[in-house]
């Protein structure tokens, strides 16, 4: 019988054993890395402010980490836990404590992200770029004036402007400037719908010729719905060789960015001045998004050629010049009126 119970102990006692090198094994490859399956990269992102246990959860959603309790320990233990960074990050699946740690601590492998809104040009877009890659300036417009690039999408002017799409990127660290500019060029292609195509062919109209317009179109809309008539108007007027007389591309001829307009500057030399030269621009003035594309290629069925702008961003549309005087004298009126019903400034 002692015999029997002495082989129950020493049974116990290697089950144990074994047990205590399977967690001691398990723990080394959670903190070391190498418990993943995949390897597959996630981006995590951890808010500003947040604190181990939110970073810890979002770690643990995108399986990271097996162990929000135990990577919070760790982190606890090596002196951590109110050292991370905020920012985005990219991360293998089971890439291990200690590297993942080591990465929120010290911003290693944070991800670079630019917001590129609707509108922007590249005088907009090379500065963001720049500061979001912590690159050179010089290095982007090399990238945005790529001569192989500009051979792929049959581009006739020396600038990827209106093919560098308006989204939100969020790149890898060392991310080059031509990396950055190829992933907005690839965005603009995934985003060309295969229907635009045969638009092209019934418009009778190039890609460039599309895009031009659509960005011209992104720069007039404030009223998403107004899109479409703002297309029907540039269009009908290239129809009728007239001058598109769009401030938007004055403005984007000018050395520099201005707000409004003004008589002085109809008058700079520049094949973007509509005021002087008819029919569409060289190429787009700015990178205009879906909505603008799509309104460019499919504008309203009506016979407008003016339109003026509303205070509130909207405007009057009309077919002929005495009606567009009228609607601009109607206008001013109600500016007018306005400027008197409003109660003085009472500043101290």
């Amino acid at each position: 019988m002692a015999r029997h119970r002495s082989g129950n102990s020493r049974f116990i006692r290697l089950g144990a054993l074994a047990a205590a090198v399977l967690v001691c094994a398990w723990l080394w490859r959670e903190i070391g890395g190498g418990s993943g399956t995949s390897g597959t990269a996630s981006r995590v992102i951890i808010p500003r402010g947040a604190s181990l246990g939110v970073a810890a959860d979002s770690l643990a959603a995108h399986e990271v980490i097996g162990s929000t309790r135990l990577f919070r320990l760790f982190a606890r233990m090596t002196g951590a836990e109110t050292a991370i960074k905020p920012g985005t990050y990219q991360f293998a699946a089971g890439a291990g404590y200690r590297d993942v740690l080591d990465a929120l601590v010290t911003g290693r492998g944070l991800m670079a992200t630019v917001v590129i809104p609707e509108g922007f040009d590249v005088r907009d877009i090379v500065p963001a770029l720049a500061k979001s890659l912590r690159v050179p300036e010089d290095s982007v417009r090399a990238a945005v004036t790529d001569s192989a690039w500009q051979r792929e999408l049959d581009v006739p002017v020396p600038s990827l402007e209106g093919y560098l799409f308006p989204a939100t990127y969020t790149f890898p660290e060392g991310t080059s400037a031509r990396d950055a500019v190829t992933a907005m060029i690839e965005r603009f292609l995934d985003v060309w719908k295969p229907e635009w195509d045969a638009r092209l062919k019934a418009m009778s109209i190039s890609r460039h010729d599309a895009i031009t317009m659509a960005s011209i179109v992104e720069k007039e809309a404030r009223k998403a719905e107004e899109r479409p008539l703002i297309s029907a108007v540039y269009w009908n007027r290239v129809k009728k060789r007239m001058l598109l007389q769009a401030d938007p591309t004055v403005q984007y001829a000018l050395p520099q960015h201005v707000g409004r307009v003004l008589y002085k500057d109809l008058e700079v030399e520049s094949r973007y001045n509509t005021y002087r030269y008819p029919g569409l621009p060289p190429g787009p003035i700015a990178s205009p998004g879906e909505a603008s594309i799509a309104a460019a290629l499919a504008p309203a069925d009506v016979p407008y050629l003016f339109f003026v702008a509303r205070a509130d961003g909207s405007h009057v549309f009309t077919e002929t010049f005495a009606q567009h005087s009228r609607a601009i004298a109607g206008i001013k009126a109600a500016r007018r009126a306005t400027t008197k019903a409003a109660p003085p400034d009472r500043r101290p």
